[in-house]
C-alpha cells in the first residue's frame, strides 16, 4: 500500500498545531488524544495497533504485534485513522500536548527510518509504520532512562513529531560526537550511533544536577534536540506545588497572608470564619 502524500501547515508559536489537508480517499493517523478539529467530510476509525498497512493486513497476529510495540513504548494500544470520505479536500488538525515545536519529518529524505523519543510522535500520513527501537548495548538498557526504548518511524511519507521548548538540529559528520542529556534527545536518523556514557566524576555525578549519564551520539547523521523535556517540566511543576495538600491563599498585598486564621479565612471565602 502506497503512502498518502499530504499537504500541511504548522501554525502557532509556543503551543503549535498542524493542519493536514487530505484529498478524497487520503487518510492521516493520529496519536490518541491529539485531535484538535476536523472538517465534516472526514471519518474517524479507531484501529488496533498503529494503523499502518502492515499491521492491518497481517491478520490478528499482525494487529497484535503492532499493538504490542506501542504498548512497550508506553503508548495506547489504539490509534485513530482520519479518512477523507468526501469528494473535495478536507482538513484535520492535531495539537501539541505541551509548549514546544512540531517538526515535519519526510521519511523518504531521511532514509526511510527515524528514531525518536517515546512520546514524540503526534501524527503521520497513512502508511507510516510505528515500531520500537531497543538500544543494543546492555549498559544503555540499564542506565539509558528515557533513551532506552524509543519509537521507530518507518516508511516514505510525512510524520510529525513534537518536542518541548526550542529545537536544536545538528548535522554530525563521520566520527563527530555530541554529548546530550538523555531527555533532550528528540530524534535521530538511523545512521547515528547512540550510546550511554557515565559523566566520569563522582563529584559531578552527585552534585552537578545533570544526572549520572549522558547520551553519546556519533555521526554520520542528523540529531534533533529539545530544550525542555516534558520530564524536566513536570518535575519543576511538582517541586513548586504544595506538597501537603494545603491551600495557598493570596491577597492584594502580595500573597503574604496565611491561609489559616480569621483574616485569611475571610479573604479565602470561608463563611464560617
Amino acid at each position: 500500500m502506497a503512502m498518502d502524500v499530504v499537504d500541511y501547515d504548522i501554525r502557532g508559536a509556543e503551543m503549535q498545531y498542524v493542519e493536514v489537508e487530505l484529498d478524497p480517499g487520503e487518510a492521516a493517523v493520529g496519536e490518541a488524544g491529539s485531535l484538535m478539529f476536523m472538517d465534516a467530510g472526514i471519518g474517524m476509525d479507531t484501529v488496533f495497533g498503529d494503523g499502518s498497512a502492515g499491521s492491518q493486513s497481517g491478520g490478528i497476529f499482525g494487529k497484535l504485534l503492532g499493538a504490542g510495540k506501542r504498548l512497550i513504548t508506553g503508548e495506547s494500544l489504539f490509534t485513530t485513522v482520519y479518512t477523507n470520505q468526501s469528494g473535495s479536500k478536507q482538513r484535520v488538525a492535531f495539537a501539541a500536548p505541551y509548549p514546544g515545536k512540531i517538526l515535519a519529518m519526510d521519511l523518504r529524505q531521511l532514509g526511510g527510518t527515524l528514531i525518536c523519543q517515546r512520546d514524540a510522535f503526534l501524527c503521520a500520513a497513512r502508511g507510516v509504520s510505528l515500531g520500537i527501537a531497543f538500544q543494543r548495548k546492555l549498559s544503555t538498557g540499564f542506565f539509558g532512562g528515557e533513551g532506552f526504548i524509543m519509537q521507530k518511524l518507518e516508511g516514505d511519507g510525512l510524520a510529525f513529531v513534537h518536542a518541548g521548548g526550542s529545537i536544536a538540529k545538528r548535522e554530525l559528520q563521520p566520527g563527530q560526537t555530541l554529548m546530550v542529556d538523555t531527555g533532550c534527545v528528540v530524534a535521530y536518523t538511523q545512521t547515528v550511533n547512540f550510546e550511554i556514557q557515565y559523566v566520569g566524576k563522582i563529584k559531578t555525578a552527585l552534585f552537578g544536577g545533570e544526572g549520572l549519564f549522558f547520551a553519546k551520539l556519533s555521526g554520520p547523521g542528523t540529531v534533533w534536540m529539545q530544550s525542555l523535556p516534558f520530564s524536566r517540566l513536570a518535575s519543576r511543576v511538582f517541586a513548586a506545588a504544595p506538597q501537603m495538600g494545603g491551600r495557598r491563599e493570596e491577597s492584594a498585598l502580595g500573597g503574604l497572608l496565611p491561609a489559616g486564621g480569621l483574616l485569611g479565612g475571610v479573604l479565602g471565602g470561608d463563611d464560617d470564619a
